[in-house]
């Protein structure tokens, strides 16, 4: 589903998408999320999306933030590989909750991490990414 090749124009808009993550309060998100959030297991996974959990509103931002981007790849609006190539975090955070992805969804919507999924399954840089993140997570 993914451009043919990128241009211009999904420069631009990768740009865009970085200075979104440079807002303190995306930052802020980011770093707990990428330096506080590991699940050993489903209790630990799902536990995060009851709001009284600390990480709760760091998570919703940030899942939501790559849900999105990674829609825009879905959808054809910017180019899948060229994407993945200079935005992996996101695969960080769903390589995280991928083996209990099942126990997520049916704790919070069936469609959560849905483009996450779809975008990890693109072809073999996707593969790549995802094997070094799945790696780095296994390892934690």
């Amino acid at each position: 589903m993914s451009k043919h090749a990128p241009d211009h124009h999904d420069a631009d808009l990768v740009l865009k998408l970085y200075d979104l993550r440079r807002e303190s309060v995306m930052r802020e998100s980011r770093d707990a999320i990428n330096a506080d959030y590991w699940p050993k297991n489903a209790g630990e996974a799902t536990a995060i999306l009851n709001r009284d959990h600390p990480l709760n509103r760091a998570y919703r931002q940030v899942s939501t933030y790559w849900e999105m981007v990674y829609g825009m790849a879905k959808n054809s609006i910017v180019h899948t590989n060229y994407l993945l190539e200079n935005t992996g975090e996101g695969m960080l955070l769903f390589a995280k909750i991928e083996p209990y992805l099942e126990a997520m969804r049916a704790a919070s919507h069936p469609r959560i991490f849905q483009h996450a999924e779809w975008i990890s399954k693109t072809g073999e840089f996707a593969d790549t990414v995802m094997n070094r993140f799945r790696t780095m997570v296994k390892n934690r």
